[in-house]
């Protein structure tokens, strides 16, 4: 499948699995003509050291949760740890994340439409750390309330938290670009704010 085809069937998926709030179809830019790579053609980066240098840059980290969707969704909220989120747009209000296209959790995020990025302090390594394991119930005992117009868990600690409405999802290899209009949003402490959780070099740095 094309990426064109690929930005579609993202489209084509929130739009069965009932997401009301996606705004509009995806279109793909165009893209340069491809071709497979020769046995005899190294890929231009090697992976090992793509993540080495790119671990450098210094990031913040956030949890991403959804409500429960229902329509025989798996039951509960959903949520994964990331670090791949930025703030996209001022007018209108966008952000972003990215996301594996193999993640368990972004379809049930997709099917509810709407979620909330929480973004951690720097006393929330072990919460982040429960988030980014797979195939257990990543709520339990985590303190959390419902964000106000999701209604996605709003982490109670966490630095700030982002309430959005999924806005449109784009393809960029092996992940998906997932675009949120905010809808709402809040800093977690006083006037001098959480002091954030940050990830270098493969680790945590508070």
């Amino acid at each position: 499948m094309g990426h064109a085809g690929m930005a579609a069937a993202a489209v084509r998926y929130l739009r069965s699995a009932g997401a009301p709030t996606v705004a509009g179809p995806v279109e793909a830019l165009p893209r340069p003509d491809l071709r497979a790579v020769g046995d005899d053609e190294r890929a231009p980066v090697d992976p090992a050291e793509f993540r080495r240098v790119l671990g450098h840059f210094a990031t913040g980290v956030t949890v991403v949760t959804a409500p429960a969707a229902g329509d025989g969704a798996p039951a509960g909220p959903a949520g994964f740890a990331c670090q791949s989120f930025a703030s996209l747009s001022l007018d209108p209000p966008l952000v972003c994340f990215m996301v594996g296209r193999t993640s368990s959790t972004w379809p049930r995020i997709a099917r509810a439409g709407v979620f909330c990025v929480n973004v951690l302090g720097a006393h929330q390594g072990d919460l982040c750390r429960g988030f980014a394991v797979s195939g257990s119930d990543k709520f339990a005992g985590v303190d959390h309330d419902a964000a106000p117009v999701s209604g996605s868990p709003r982490l109670a600690g966490a630095a700030a938290w982002i309430d959005c409405t999924v806005h449109a999802v784009h393809t960029g290899g092996d992940h998906l670009i997932v675009v949120g209009r905010v809808d709402a949003l809040g800093t977690g402490g006083d006037d001098d704010g959480v002091p954030p959780l940050l990830f270098h070099k493969g680790r945590f740095l508070a």
